[in-house]
Parts: C-alpha cells; structure tokens; sequence
C-alpha cells in the first residue's frame, strides 16, 4: 500500500512542470478552416488565446477580487477543501453521475491546465491530488496569477490580460476596483455573466462580488458604494484585439465547442487542426442578402443561420453587422421569443398524439384557465376566422386555436417535443409556449426546422453530441485525425407525420403569412413569428436543401417596430421572408430543385375528449370542457373518464376561516356541512382544520364536510387595554391564571399586550402572560 501510494504521488507530481503556462513545450500552432479544408478562418495559438504576465503585471485589487468571490480560504488551505470535495464527491456516488463542483483556485486551474477537462469522479480525485502536490511546490501567488493567465473571462478574452484589453482597453496592472469585480465575477458563467449579453445580470453580479469583498474587510463600504454606482463597459467598446476572419462570429462558436470538450491548453497552441462546416460561399451570401434587404444604418439588426438538413452542417452564421465592435453573436447568444414560428412545435406534438390536421376549433378571443387565473388570448390584429382546421390555423397563423390546441396537447409535451427536434435551452411548460412565449436563439430554430426537412429525423454529431454541428472532423499537428463528427439521425416524426406537417408548412409559403419567401419553382415550407408589439420578427423556412432562420429586430433592447418596413409594421412576412428569399435565390442559384416526399393519406375519427388527472380521457357523456377531437385510426385516449352530472371541482379550504371556506363552497356551488372535535390548548377555533374530500370533483351541490375545533374550556378573552385588575378577573372567571410577563412603557396599569392572542383555545389553570405599562 505504501508503495501504491508513494507511486501514485510520484505520477502526479511528474504532472505538475506541464501545468505551468509560461513553459509549456513545443507550443503549436492550430488552425480552423472553412469547409474547403484549406481556407483558414483563424490561427489557435497561444498568444491568440491569452498574453501571460507576472504577479507585478496584475493589480492587487483584482487578486483580491478573484479570490473573494472564487476562493476566500485560498490562502489558508493546501490546495483542496476537504469539505467541497466531501460534499461533491458524495453528491456524485449518490446521483451516480457527476453533479456538484467543490473546487479551490488550485483545482480550477489544474483542471484548466494540467488535467482533462471530462466531468467524472476520477477526474476530480487526480485533480485534487495534484492540486495538493502542486501548493507543496509552488508559492501561492505563483498559482494565482498562473490562473488568472489562463481562465476564460468571456467574449474570446483568455487570461486577465486580454480581459483588461478587451473589456477596457487597458493592462491587468491598471485595472480599478469596479473593473476587477465586474471580471472576477465572470468566469464563474462567461455567457449568463456577460456584461454585453446580459448587462443586468452583470451589474448584479459586481454587486455580489463587492459585497464578498467588503464582508472580507478588503474594501470599505464607501469603496463598495463607489463601484456599483459605477456604469458597465459599452458594448461597442468590448472587443478583442486584432484582425478577424471572415466568419468572426461562426469561428468563436466553434472555438467555445471545442474549448468545452478539450480544455483550453490543447486548443490554443495544442496543434489542433479544425474543419469546419462553414461554407464561405453561402456565408458571403447571408451578408448580401441582409445587406440588400435592410438599408437603413440605423435600422433594427439581422441575424441568420443555414443547415444542410440531411448532414446538420451549418453552413453559414451572420451574428451581427461589426465583429470588431460587439462580439456578441446575435445568432447564438441572442435569443428572442420566436412567437407563432413556434407553433409548428405545437403541430407536431398534435401530429405525434395521432391528432387529424382536420380538427376544428373555434377561431375567436377565449380565456384559458391555467390553475389559479384565466389567461385572455387574443389574434393578430383581432382577426378572426370564425373556426378553422389544424392546417388552415397554421396556415393564416391563428393565435386562438393554437392556444387550444397547446391546452389540448400539453405544454409539457410541446417542450418536450421542441427540444427532440433540436431546441436546447431551457423550456417552460407554460400555456404561451405555443404562442413562442419562451425565447430561443436563430440557431437553434434553423436546427429544429432542419429536423422537418430531413424527414422528421435530428442530425447529431458522433463527437460533440445533441448539438449543431459546426465542425466536420480534428486532426493534430502530425496529420493524424483526432474526431471525425460524423453526423447521426435521431428519428423525432415519422415520415408520414413529417410530410403532412411540411405539406402544412408549404402552405403557408403558398398562400399564408410567408408568401414573400416563396421561391418560383422551387418547393418551400416555412414559419412566420412575430411578437407584440412588433418587437420581434422572425421567419424559419427550409426547402430539401437548406433549412434557414431569420430573426429581425433591435439587440440591447426590445424595441416596436411600427414603421420601419416602408411605413408599416416589420412583421415576420415583411423583413425577414424578404431576407430569407433572397439568401435562398442566391444559395440554391443552379441547383436542380427537390421536391418534399409525399404522405399517405389516413381516415381519422372524431372523439370527444376532456382534460383528467392530467391525461385526455373520452368523454363519458358527463363531462364538461370538453373538446371534438378527431384521430387517426387507432389514435386517441382508449380510457373512459368517470365525469359526475354537473361536475365541480372541490376547492382546498383548509387554513381559511369558516366564512370564508363557506363562501367558496358556495361558488361552486357545493353545500357546507360543519362538524367539530376538541380543540387543544391555545389553538385558532375559527379556522377550518380539515375537510372532506380534500380534492377531486363532485355534482354540484354535493356536500363537503368541514372540520373546526371546539373550546371545551373556553376561549382566551382580549385583556389588551383593561386594567390589571380587571384582566385577572376575566380570567379567573374562566378558570385561566393571569401571569405578568414583564413591564413596559405605556399607560401605567394597563395590559399592552398579551400570549397567547385573544380567541384561542383555553385550559384549566392555563397561564395567560401580560406585558403591563410602568408609566
């Protein structure tokens, strides 16, 4: 065992010269290309990534900064925090999977530099060990400034250096207090934390580092109010240093993927050779066609993504209009609520329950109940259609019968649905997702429609997962290929589904809301979005070849946009169809034109449905709510519900008064029947404690039963302004002892306050304490 030990010790050791950033050997340089193999997009080296200083080289107030906030036993520990770790490791075993951070200043940058960046149990163990073997051998202020040379501070920024250059364009050195919390702050979550993206989040979190700081007596509380109040660095002006690429945009997405998979050490100066998906022709054209549809410079702003729909490839990102000025990637990080874009979601989930696109509903201003209040839906513009099939509602983008249908098929089923077909932010199950009430980003939304025209089947990679696929294989410095990301099909609808949905689609191309993305012999299927207030526009559309989203709009803030196409609204058929149509023409400009695969028709059946226990039961003929659903042949709840003639839910009124209870029962209406038991000392007898069913549905009129206490001994009288005197009489005529408690200011002799309170439960010979005034 002491052998084992001794060796292991040795190995880790052996680690720790390739830790440090300032000697690392036979640094390479790495490339990523476009498509063609050839044509470099930008240079992974390591001066690119980060410019390595010295301990003097960084101002004592962002050292102070970063351990407050990352570290604050730094300087008191070995390197681990046993109880981090304890608690992490534990977290994991009990999950079975890694779930829980832990780790010091020391691990972080071991993790960063010397280790590899996979999230498993194993990892953190050597990690923790050579943390421990690495504060034996180096100072502690050789490790800080070893790891603010090589954490990652956002917005391609790569150790405090670059940080200092790009968000205020000055040296680590110089950096003031309000700085150096904004960038201590950061690592912890570069995207959710970046003042660019998210300026109120990263306000909040300066404060949080400040008040870190001041709780460790390392600034004065004048100092904390002087950094808060000081303004965030403008967009315009954060911005790396030097040339870009081409695709400046597509690039640092690509360089972030492979930054979460291989660790920043091999990637800037690791030798790595990447090829992209990137198709220079076609990105060129994106620019071209924003540029020929939106002329205003002061205009609202354009992003764009294109996916070759059978390998995923995304072959072209537009971001924003200036690299230089804001790298901020409207196509990734910019996510907006997608609105009726979303709504093929709902069409699908509809089409996976084994819904007929023939089902009806009514096409007029409805009020949804979604559990403690009704939700009021209203049309573009009001205007209604009367009623309307499944396909004709996508087509004139109804917003009244997609609410129904989302009620119908479940929120929770359209997330679920959105993120099998390529979404993969974060969802809420709420009713207005149908309506594209949850903000996405351009690139996810290309992804998902991608997934349509691919025949319902989602294109991930073999190397980097359920994600797109912007990178196409990596080999290293000697030719030897490292991830060939190969793309994989996950089937998500049907063929049949799939076509009848694009069928859907196409017609909104034909004669709905997208008719100026239609393409003149060519097939086409699209959505379009647009938000209240026309603060958002969007159009997602594919053809065989390529599946594209366009997004339209103002980046730092959600602005109307009232007039801005030619005088009127900027709608998702206005702007951004123009946009989509021209990059399309352009695009697929002597290509031969494909057309959708065809469905086989189904007979469907209509049943009448109802919402129960949170699954579609059929109507037992009792039910109220309900809704004529038709099905294909074979599809559809099987389970009967078990409805009472006039149903009625049975409200909680357990805690309320019995008035109250009484009042709310009669609402539904249902009949009160009271019944008592004893009550306990010093308990509330006007409460209800339990009831009788507490939840389910009646008949109206049926009864529920309440139960109240009943005093056997009394209540507690209200002495509060008696006389002392008086106050003892009271209770003593109700068997009760007057205590006094203590004395205070007030009028002198009488009861200011008393315990227990005026109402409740009494008991023989039960102390009732008195706060007396003095005078």
């Amino acid at each position: 065992m002491t052998s084992f030990t001794f060796g292991l010790i040795t190995a880790v050791a052996s680690q720790i010269p390739t830790c440090d950033p300032g000697h690392v050997q036979r640094e390479v340089d790495g490339h990523i290309y476009a498509n063609d193999g050839h044509t470099i997009l930008a240079t992974l080296r390591g001066a690119e990534s980060r410019i390595l200083i010295g301990t003097n080289d960084i101002a004592p107030i962002m050292q102070q900064a970063i351990v407050a906030v990352e570290d604050k036993r730094f300087y008191e520990h070995n390197g681990v925090d046993l109880r981090g770790i304890g608690r992490a490791v534990w977290a994991d075993v009990a999950s079975k999977k890694v779930v829980q951070g832990g780790s010091t200043i020391t691990q972080q940058f071991v993790k960063n530099s010397c280790v590899t960046s996979a999230r498993t149990i194993s990892r953190k163990l050597k990690e923790a060990a050579l943390a421990w073997q690495l504060e034996q051998r180096w100072p502690k202020l050789r490790i800080l400034t070893a790891y603010l040379n090589t954490i990652y501070f956002g917005n391609g920024a790569y150790g405090i250096q670059r940080a200092a250059q790009t968000y205020f364009n000055t040296t680590a050195s110089r950096l003031t207090l309000p700085q150096a919390a904004l960038l201590a702050g950061i690592p912890a979550d570069p995207s959710r934390y970046d003042p660019v993206a998210n300026p109120r989040t990263a306000r909040a979190r300066r404060l949080e580092v400040l008040k870190t700081m001041f709780a460790q007596e390392e600034i004065t509380a004048r100092d904390l109010r002087r950094a808060a109040r000081t303004q965030l660095p403008r967009a315009a002006d954060v911005h790396l240093p030097g040339i870009q690429g081409p695709a400046p945009y597509f690039v640092n997405y690509v360089k972030q993927q492979l930054i979460e998979k291989y660790g920043t050490r091999k990637v800037f100066g690791g030798g790595l050779n990447v090829q992209s998906t990137i198709d220079l022709r076609l990105q060129k054209l994106a620019r071209k066609a924003i540029e020929t549809v939106l002329k205003e410079p002061n205009g609202p702003s354009a992003a764009l993504v294109s996916i070759r729909p059978k390998t995923g490839e995304v072959v072209a990102m537009y971001g924003g209009d200036n690299f230089r000025q804001s790298q901020f990637n409207l196509a990734v990080q910019g996510e907006r609520q997608p609105g009726s874009s979303f709504k093929p979601f709902v069409l699908a989930t509809a089409l996976k329950q084994g819904i007929s696109p023939v089902t009806t509903f009514p096409s007029k201003p409805v009020l949804i109940f979604i559990g403690d209040k009704y939700w009021p839906v209203h049309n573009y513009e009001n205007d209604y259609i009367g009623s309307a099939d499944l396909a004709t509602a996508t087509v004139v983008s109804d917003n009244s019968i997609f609410a129904q249908l989302t009620r119908l098929v479940g929120p929770a089923n359209v997330a679920q649905t959105a993120h099998e077909l390529g979404i993969t932010r974060h969802l809420n199950p709420y009713f207005a997702i149908g309506l594209g009430a949850d903000a996405v980003s351009p690139l996810d939304m290309a992804r998902a429609f991608s997934t349509f025209a691919n025949g319902g089947r989602r294109v991930d990679s073999s190397g980097f997962g359920n994600r797109p696929r912007a990178i196409a294989r990596i080999s290293n410095a000697e030719g030897k290929l490292v991830e060939d990301n190969r793309p994989l099909n996950r089937v998500v609808l049907s063929s049949d589904q799939n076509a009848l949905l694009t069928s859907i689609l196409e017609g909104v191309v034909r004669s709905g809301t997208g008719k100026r993305a239609s393409l003149p012999g060519r097939a086409v299927a699209g959505k379009t979005g647009t938000t209240e207030n026309y603060g958002d526009a969007w159009f997602v559309g594919y053809t065989p070849q390529l599946a594209t989203a366009v997004w339209i709009g103002y980046p730092n803030k959600l602005t109307p946009m009232l007039s801005q196409y030619h005088g009127q609204a900027v709608a998702g058929g206005t702007f951004p169809a123009d946009i989509w149509r021209v990059f399309n023409q352009l695009a697929l400009a002597g290509t031969t034109p494909e057309s959708f695969p065809t469905y086989s028709y189904q007979y469907s059946t209509a049943k009448r449905v109802v919402w129960r226990n949170g699954v579609l039961q059929l109507d037992n003929g009792k039910c109220r709510a309900t809704e004529l659903v038709s099905y294909f042949v074979g599809r559809g709840p099987s389970r009967t519900a078990t409805c009472k003639p006039n149903e009625v839910d049975v409200p909680r009124v357990i805690g309320m008064s019995l008035t109250r209870a009484k009042i709310r029962l009669d609402a539904q209406p249902l009949t009160t029947n009271v019944v008592y038991k004893p009550a306990n000392a010093k308990q509330r007898v006007d409460l209800v404690l339990d009831q009788f069913p507490r939840k389910g549905r009646l008949s109206s009129y049926d009864t529920v039963t309440l139960v109240l206490a009943k005093p056997l001994h009394g209540v507690v009288p209200k002495l509060i302004g008696l006389s002392l005197n008086e106050a003892r009489r009271r209770l003593r005529a109700r068997g009760l002892v007057g205590v006094i408690e203590r004395f205070a200011d007030g009028r002198a002799g009488r009861v200011l306050a008393q315990m227990p309170v005026a109402g409740v439960a009494g008991a023989p010979r039960m102390k009732v304490r008195l706060v007396v005034g003095h005078g």
